[in-house]
């Protein structure tokens, strides 16, 4: 297996963080939350490695996500 990037560690720790705060969430709506996490993170799977400042921003933007929906009073994403 190929070693991966900074970017790409940092790229797989949002992406376990979105999923692990998705089991903080009710019961009836993590799966909302968790699919939406595999659309977000899949709609780029194709970007090039090497593409490094749109990865940098995607990865700013993810926080950004994060951040707002790990607030408790969000409860349910559509």
């Amino acid at each position: 297996m190929a070693k991966l990037s900074g970017l790409q560690k940092e790229v797989i720790r949002l992406y376990r963080a979105c999923i692990r705060q998705s089991y903080k969430k009710p019961i009836e709506n993590q799966g909302n939350f968790r699919k939406y996490i595999r659309q977000e993170f899949g709609k780029y799977r194709d970007l090039p490695r090497r593409d490094f400042t749109t990865v940098e921003h995607l990865l700013r933007t993810g926080h950004r996500r994060f951040e707002m929906f790990s607030q408790e009073q969000i409860r349910d994403i559509n």
